[in-house]
């Protein structure tokens, strides 16, 4: 189980796929699953509970051959279930995020509320979480958790530059979707995205920080090459259900028209690497290019940091250690503010909240054509107004996002 700012999600670990029913109770809340032909080897003896949703799991078998999970709500939730079949590390999985009604934190409202109009933004984003622990070092070592040390002092040493504000895309173990990380920046209207790594490689005497940007292209070399699949695959570890894609921000992923972005893109990792060079081993001199999913923003520079292979073991004990982590921070946030100076750039817009548009609902109104008419999209309308189907009725208000 893990609990995001807007959701709480649990996992079953499954040997094989598996027939199930979802519904949902009332007095008490409750959600519950029943999976047919199947039995439990383990409790949730394990599972930090309390959570701001989840009160308690138990199971059980209602009947013969039913293996049943209880969930005990807290507030009133809208499920979402899907399967998964086995990839890499992870057998088939059987996947229940419970969404907050009330929509849990608004992250970037949050980030654009601490950010003044004359401050420049940087989005850090900590890569993998949750059920995608990322690469794995020795004595149990998980990418996941050096990587949110790391980029919580990135954005302590971001906000210590005169004019810079940093938010953090997660701020603990919770799994987020590659293109969620985008459209948060995107969002918030962020002016740098920095994703911090620190990956493996099948060579364990590979070792060095280094940084990478965008390629329209291939990638530079073999490593780029294996490091790119491997976090491009971080969507399938960490549990996405592919059938689902908002069409704007897929459309903004495959977007590939960004000469401009990837020129300062690279520039920007070029300042980052002049810092590193003066007390870390570099794994390569220069910025390496290879097409990261997470970094396929049209308009923001965007650059992965991979700060060391934990899978060389001198590296790792290194990487875990608080001050090589405090310098890799003050270096990385050194050579963004070098980089910002030196291109002389202003905030994307002033840091206020949009007002709120509304919109009255017509006969003969659809979703998808009011969405078409305000130049967002079906599953944002949705999410704005917690709509749980399509239909729609005259003279409803709705926000649009």
């Amino acid at each position: 189980m893990w609990t995001a700012p807007d959701h709480t999600r649990l996992v079953l670990d499954l040997n094989g796929k598996v027939d199930y029913r979802l519904f949902r109770l009332k007095d008490p809340a409750r959600v519950v699953v029943d999976l047919e032909g199947t039995r439990s080897r383990a409790g949730t003896e394990d599972l930090e509970l309390p959570d701001p949703v989840l009160h308690s799991v138990r199971t059980g078998y209602p009947e013969r051959g039913t293996f049943r999970v209880v969930m005990d709500l807290k507030q009133d939730v809208r499920p979402k279930t899907f399967q998964l079949q086995p990839h890499g590390r992870h057998g088939h999985r059987l996947v229940i995020d419970l969404y907050r009604k009330n929509g849990g934190e608004r992250r970037v409202a949050r980030a654009l509320e601490r950010t003044e109009a004359h401050e420049l933004l940087v989005a850090v984003d900590a890569g993998h979480g949750g059920e995608d622990p990322g690469a794995l070092g020795p004595g149990d070592l998980q990418e996941k958790d050096v990587v949110l040390d790391i980029a919580k002092r990135l954005a302590r040493s971001i906000n210590d530059q005169p004019q810079m504000r940093a938010f953090l895309t997660r701020k603990g173990d919770y799994f987020l979707e590659l293109q969620e990380r985008v459209k948060m920046a995107r969002e918030a209207n962020a002016d740098l995205f920095i994703s911090v790594h620190a990956d493996a490689f099948r060579n364990p005497d590979a070792r060095g920080a280094s940084v990478y940007a965008l390629s329209r292209k291939g990638a530079t070399d073999e490593a780029a090459a294996w490091l790119a699949r491997s976090e491009n695959r971080a969507d399938l570890a960490g549990g996405v259900d592919l059938g689902e894609v908002d069409e704007v921000v897929a459309s903004v992923l495959l977007d590939l028209s960004q000469t401009a972005t990837i020129s300062d893109s690279l520039s920007l990792g070029s300042s980052i690497l002049e810092q590193l060079d003066n007390f870390a081993h570099l794994h390569r001199g220069k910025v390496g290019q290879a097409p990261f999913r997470v970094l396929k923003s049209p308009d923001i520079p965007s650059i992965l940091v991979e700060t060391g292979f934990i899978s060389n073991h001198a590296e790792a004990r290194r990487l875990q250690k608080s001050s090589y982590q405090s310098r890799i921070a003050e270096a990385v946030a050194e050579g963004s503010a070098n980089f910002l100076e030196q291109r002389d750039l202003q905030p994307t817009v002033a840091r206020t909240p949009s007002p709120v548009e509304e919109y009255t609902v017509q006969k003969g109104d659809t979703l998808w054509s009011i969405a078409q008419q305000h130049r967002t999209s079906v599953a944002s309308l949705k999410e704005a107004n917690d709509l749980e189907g399509t239909t729609l009725l005259v003279g409803r208000e709705l926000e649009i996002p």
